[in-house]
């Protein structure tokens, strides 16, 4: 054990030993090895964090020595000597995963600083206030990270300290203040733990190591890594770095920037640093950060090689950087560079600038853009004709707009939006333990904070509207209000953000769908080219159709008949129909609906001419449409009670009779699909008429239709040849009728075990499948989608006894192997069998990816999905080539 290697000094380092040092570590080494100016350090592996998890939360035999080693290296290398007094080394330990993680794990800044060597510091430094500065900095930090008193109790005596000397911000406190301020800190820690602050600084440096090492497992990170779909498995790296100050005086500073701008992706230096100060201040947002141009009017050589640095850093990553800096007297460091995370508009911009500039190719520019970020540019924004009361404007930190209910608070947040309430989150400023909060709520509103500050970050991640450093707002948290000038605002009172101006407006806003960038149909064009999936939609109007077919659709996959029977002005007749005694009173009722169907596909099918549309015929039990048993009951009571009219009551009384008659005890695997069109084929033949005499309209109009009829539900080839000769009937008939050809096909969903298994039986009679995995999912697993989701499908998340919600990412070792065996089976049969799936998951990038392994011919998703779908089948396909 003891031989292991736990430690690299950074110049043992590279870029691909990401896994092992993690992001941050392997970055900071490749930058050692450019000879770019990054402080001397050294990066504990995650093969260390992972022996520490299974040693029980202990460090490896040999592990320390190998770190005391490496610290003697950096005593060497910068003359400085960890814990003299005289000239004493300080250290920041910072966590870093192999997948970027921003803010979700601890990080400690001037370690090694004590009583004695506090002193020393200010000695050489002669800068005494900067000296306790930093000192102040550790208690909390340490008091905070690796002792776990709450971060807000030493805000109180900060906030004190600076009420009683009658300042506003930290850097306007003398040395003397710092130093009360220390003495309060240090009495803390001993009132909360019943143990003093180590003095010894080799004592803070491995229970700050451990502190990292137990982050991985905190609960923020837990979150974020359940959100981000990453591994717990892959442990944190631990960066053990000299510290540089840029807290020093006015010829120091510190920032973060991104080499193009992370919200729009404008190719140009986007970021913010602050003057005296350290990292950790620009992004809690304590103080407003200055925009990262200004700097050249402060520092202008800083700033001449700062720009050198970060296009040699995107040169060399081919990559959109963020970078963060430090400036210690004069002199500048680089503390990490890491892929910038950005908004998907900024994704599509810099992937298809990149490739013009020729730093990557165009697969590389569709690998670059995450497929599932599209839904952020696919929403909505406010509509720029409403007349808005505009109350505040803070800094625009995360584009999209969002309107909802004020809260102050995260648990509530999340509570609220739970109950199915449109939450904005409103915070001094966001913390990582707000993540929970920014999840449920619909944006982001701080009145603290800057473009990189942690609220602005994770809202662009997760592509959330955000405002931040609105300084206009005073938040009374005890109160639960905030007052903008004479305005209060008080929990639960409607507002609305705009994230892409910084506005803060009163009241829920008008949107309007969003308006696509020509990078972004560059892209999906680039994508087109790839791809051998096909994409289509599902679409039940002429507007879902049209929008579809705008996103780029090429065809409706499903096409939901009864969606169109809920109509208000059509369901008494729908009703009329299914409570109909004989087979002449239903078709007095179809008669009726024949008119409103065929006009209903004539729209569709004409706003996709000259592309398949898949109209799937009544799916549902026919009691879904009539009145609930229960709401009658209580009004038949109601006219008992009442004296009600008496031949009201006998109606009422035998419509109770006819709804309970029609139920059933499980009526997903009751009296629905094809066995409706068998037990009352009228209603298919009506259906079936309708979609024909539409076909033949447009026929005679010029215009090219390619309706395909679909019968739901089949577990048997018989039930198909049985309706299919119906279909095949009445096209005829109306062909006949009309004078006029047209062409149409007759398949089926396979949505059942049985009709997988039977696949190559099936085929025989369909000209093309369609999987309807919704269905396929609850009948494979034995789930009810609505008690599996509500009741037990987070302990089974969370138990790990499945990786993923089955009803959103499809299952492939159950559902995805009977898909699996009926494709191979209905091609057995017939070879050139068309094969698609309408269910959620064809929208959903692993589903599509698996969709493209099998050999399916097409995915069909929401029309807003429909980019997603094309990004995700190209991204299948250069994956698997």
């Amino acid at each position: 054990m003891a031989n292991k290697k736990y430690v690299y000094l950074f110049e043992e380092g590279k870029a691909d030993m990401k896994d092992l040092l993690g992001g941050k570590g392997a970055n900071l080494a490749e930058m050692t090895n450019l000879s770019i100016p990054v402080p001397p350090g050294f990066c504990i592996t995650t093969a260390t964090c992972k022996e520490f998890y299974i040693e029980d939360r202990k460090f490896p035999p040999g592990m320390k020595d190998q770190v005391q080693d490496a610290l003697a290296i950096i005593e060497n290398k910068t003359g400085k000597k960890f814990g003299d007094p005289e000239k004493p080394l300080l250290v920041s330990i910072r966590s870093g995963a192999p997948i970027s993680m921003p803010g979700m794990m601890d990080t400690v800044l001037n370690l090694g600083l004590n009583d004695k060597t506090v002193e020393g510091l200010a000695r050489i430094t002669e800068n005494p206030r900067f000296a306790y500065d930093c000192y102040r900095r550790l208690l909390n930090m340490f008091g905070d990270v690796v002792m776990g008193i709450d971060h807000h109790k030493f805000e109180r005596i900060l906030e004190a300290q600076k009420d009683k000397k009658g300042v506003t911000f930290d850097n306007q406190l003398e040395a003397p203040d710092w130093a009360e301020v220390i003495e309060e800190y240090k009495k803390l820690i001993e009132r909360e733990t019943h143990t003093r602050f180590p003095q010894d600084p080799v004592e803070q440096l491995f229970m700050a190591i451990y502190a990292v090492f137990n982050s991985w497992n905190n609960d923020r990170a837990i979150i974020y890594r359940k959100i981000n779909k990453i591994s717990d498995e892959l442990g944190t790296a631990v960066n053990v770095q000299t510290m540089v100050f840029g807290n020093m005086g006015n010829d120091c500073g510190t920032g973060v920037a991104f080499t193009r701008s992370p919200s729009t992706g404008a190719d140009q230096l986007y970021g913010e640093y602050l003057i005296n100060a350290q990292g950790e201040d620009v992004v809690a947002g304590i103080r407003t950060p200055q925009p990262i141009a200004t700097l050249e009017k402060e520092m202008p050589e800083v700033y001449r090689q700062f720009v050198e640095t970060c296009e040699l850093l995107e040169k060399h990553y081919r990559n959109m950087q963020d970078i963060e800096f430090t400036i210690e007297r004069n002199r500048l460091y680089m503390l990490q560079t890491r892929n910038g995370k950005r908004t998907a508009a900024a994704a599509i911009k810099i992937a298809v600038d990149m490739v013009n500039q020729g730093l990557i190719t165009k697969e590389e520019a569709l690998a670059r853009v995450e497929a599932t970020q599209l839904d952020q540019l696919l929403h909505r924004r406010i509509d720029s004709t409403a007349r808005l009361d505009v109350i505040a404007a803070g800094l625009p930190a995360s584009p999209g707009a969002a309107s909802g209910k004020v809260i102050f608070d995260s648990d509530e947040a999340e509570k609220v939006a739970r109950d199915g309430e449109k939450v904005i989150l409103v915070r001094t400023e966001t913390t990582p333990d707000d993540i929970h909060g920014i999840v449920a709520a619909q944006g982001i509103l701080t009145s603290r904070g800057g473009m990189t500050s942690h609220a602005a970050v994770v809202a662009r991640g997760m592509g959330k509207p955000c405002v931040c450093g609105c300084e206009a707002l005073r938040i009374n948290y005890e109160a639960q209000s905030f007052a903008v000038g004479d305005l209060v605002f008080a929990k639960g009172d409607q507002i609305s953000i705009d994230g892409a101006t910084g506005q803060v407006i009163r009241g829920e806003v008008p949107m309007i769908d969003p308006e696509l960038s020509d990078e972004f149909r560059t892209l999906l064009q680039w994508a087109d080219d790839v791809r051998t999936l096909g994409v289509r939609a599902n679409a039940d109007t002429p507007e879902d159709s049209a929008k579809a077919r705008e996103f780029g659709a090429e065809g409706i996959g499903l096409t939901r008949t009864e969606h169109m029977f809920m109509a208000q002005d059509r369901l008494p007749i729908v009703q009329e129909m299914i409570l109909a005694t004989t087979v002449e009173e239903r078709q007095i009722a179809l008669d009726k609906l024949l008119p409103m169907q065929r006009g209903d596909f004539y729209g569709i099918l004409k706003a996709m001419e000259g592309l398949p549309v898949t109209i799937r015929l009544l799916d549902p039990p026919l009691h879904e449409f009539l009145p609930n048993a229960e709401e009658l009951a209580v009004e038949i009571t109601r006219l008992r009670l009442t004296g009600g009219s008496a031949a009201e009551l006998a109606e009422k009384e035998d419509l109770l009779r006819k709804v309970r008659a029609l139920s059933e005890f499980n009526p997903m695997l009751g009296h629905r699909g094809c066995r409706l069109g068998i037990s009352f084929p009228e209603v298919y033949a009506m259906q079936a008429r309708a979609i024909f005499e539409a076909s033949a309209m447009l026929v005679k109009e010029g215009c090219t239709v390619i309706p395909e009829v679909e019968i739901p539900l089949i577990i048997d080839v018989n039930e198909l040849v049985y309706l299919k000769e119906m279909v095949i009937r009445v096209a005829q008939e109306v062909m006949r009728e009309m004078g006029v050809e047209f062409e149409y096909t007759v398949g089926t969903m396979i949505e059942v075990p049985r009709a997988a298994l039977l696949a190559d039986e099936i085929a025989k009679e369909a000209d093309f499948f369609s999987f309807g995995t919704n269905d396929l999912t609850q009948t494979t697993l034995g789930f009810s989608r609505d008690d599996a989701e509500g009741k037990f499908m987070t302990e089974y998340l969370g138990k790990k006894i499945l990786k993923e919600n089955p009803f959103v990412v499809l299952d492939r070792k159950g559902v995805g192997k009977l898909m699996k065996m009926a494709v191979e089976l209905g091609r057995k049969t017939r070879p050139d069998l068309l094969i698609g799936i309408c269910g959620e998951h064809g929208g959903e990038p692993e589903s599509i990816e698996f969709c493209h392994l099998i050999g399916l011919n097409y995915v069909s998703c929401s029309p807003f999905r429909v980019p997603v779908a094309r990004l995700a089948a190209a991204q299948a396909r250069i994956k698997n080539k």
